[in-house]
């Protein structure tokens, strides 16, 4: 695999120094990141012992440009130190995270083809998971029309697990096989905007008590949102988003359910010149949930392709990784706080309140018991170093302080007092400007 990847980057080199008029870039990017688990992503149980490791990702990033032509692609090896033995001369650790080809059409027209990351907005639907070592992309067709401030995206994907001589079911855990996008953002003034439409069809069969098939179909959950509406007022900003998702869920129930968030945000300028500010972001996120006694409508939200690291703490509790979807909600009510002593050091201080958005009852004998909806709070602590342009470091904390009703949806009856999380990132990325990752105001 690895002498297939050195063909390629060969390739384009060759291509690049045998015409004068192209341009080739070649950069790349490594972090490394120790991290202390005792409850990140579920809760821990007593007796357990907390778990610490070291992670990398190292990647490598090639880019042709010839007239209105660029072919870009990205290596990336991603592996948690001692995964693999010192004497073993290959593994399964190197993959592709993107590989596509751009077309200029015209001067607002431009097509895009191949595997890509799809970043829009807050990341909030539509994220690369930049924050997880291995990140997302997508094998997609997108087509764009750009002009100033108004840009308009659409495209779409049929997704098949290889190359067959007839039609194979499509059953990837958490992944598509038909999508269709349609995104539109423009700019008035001291107020941003963008529209998204996406409509993602998953497979679903179903089988006697035989082994043989009696149906099979696609299911399609359709999601309309304003992921971006801010408005700008000198040092203050009030942004919002709203998602709704309709259609059905995977096992045919009609789907119902709800995002949106509003924060208030607001800068004081310290010392503007030597980057000493203070940022402080208010707000709340209440995402649709159903009651854990079931019901005929679906009205659990899920955000799908989104960086969800970024949002309801950074201890990964809520919608990361599949970690309480099809659940009851969530109400996260946040208070966030940077202080920037100058341009490359601040220390960031988030703490949320979290409630479940609907019902949570204790079922048993002989009644049904209503529970109090408050899960919980959590504090996160965040420093960022910018050591040189081509090095950061980046560290955190965070602890959970959870209620008898999330131990109770979680299924642990036993868990620790402390739930706690901390982390230590080395952060190598010389030709990009976004220098931390995982961290939002």
């Amino acid at each position: 695999m690895k002498k297939r990847f050195v063909t390629i980057f060969s390739l384009v080199l060759t291509m690049a120094l045998s015409d004068s008029f192209a341009q080739f870039n070649l950069d790349g990017q490594i972090l490394q990141r120790s991290e202390y688990r005792n409850g990140f992503g579920s809760l821990i149980r007593d007796g357990q012992d907390p778990a610490l490791f070291t992670a990398h990702r190292a990647r490598l990033q090639a880019q042709y440009t010839l007239d209105n032509l660029t072919f870009y692609m990205s290596v990336q090896d991603i592996r948690v130190w001692g995964s693999t033995p010192q004497v073993k001369a290959t593994d399964n650790f190197l993959s592709v995270h993107e590989a596509w080809a751009q077309l200029k059409i015209g001067d607002f027209w431009s097509v895009k083809l191949g595997r890509q990351e799809l970043n829009y907005d807050n990341f909030r639907f539509l994220g690369n998971l930049d924050w997880a070592l291995q990140a997302r992309a997508h094998d997609f067709a997108l087509a764009k029309y750009e002009k100033e401030n108004m840009k308009f995206h659409f495209g779409g994907a049929y997704n098949q697990a290889a190359q067959s001589l007839t039609d194979q079911p499509f059953l990837v855990p958490n992944q598509y096989k038909i999508a269709q996008m349609a995104r539109y953002e423009n700019k008035w003034g001291k107020v941003s905007f963008s529209a998204l439409f996406w409509n993602d069809g998953r497979e679903w069969q179903n089988f006697d008590q035989n082994g043989v098939l009696l149906e099979k179909g696609v299911r399609y959950r359709s999601t309309l949102g304003i992921p971006t509406l801010r408005y700008n007022s000198g040092n203050s900003q009030i942004s919002a988003f709203y998602y709704h998702q309709l259609g059905k869920d995977l096992t045919g129930k009609e789907l119902n359910a709800y995002n949106f968030s509003i924060a208030y945000n607001h800068t004081i300028p310290l010392d503007k010149e030597a980057g000493k500010i203070w940022t402080l972001s208010l707000g709340t996120e209440h995402i649709s949930g159903t009651s854990n006694l079931g019901g005929d409508v679906n009205r659990s939200y899920n955000p799908l392709y989104g960086t969800n690291h970024l949002f309801n703490g950074y201890m990964d509790l809520f919608f990361v990784g599949g970690t309480h979807e099809n659940s009851v909600g969530l109400e996260d009510y946040f208070l966030r706080s940077r202080y920037a002593f100058n341009k490359k050091f601040f220390l960031q201080s988030d703490y949320h309140l979290f409630y479940a958005q609907n019902d949570v009852f204790r079922i048993g004998q002989p009644e049904v018991q209503l529970l109090n909806s408050y899960f919980g709070s959590e504090l996160d602590l965040t420093l960022g170093w910018i050591v040189s342009d081509a090095f950061s470091i980046q560290a955190g904390y965070s602890q959970f302080f959870h209620t008898d009703t999330y131990a109770y949806l979680k299924n642990v009856s036993n868990a620790k007092d402390t739930q706690n999380w901390a982390y230590l990132m080395l952060v190598f990325r010389p030709t990009m400007k976004n220098k931390f990752i995982g961290i939002l105001l």
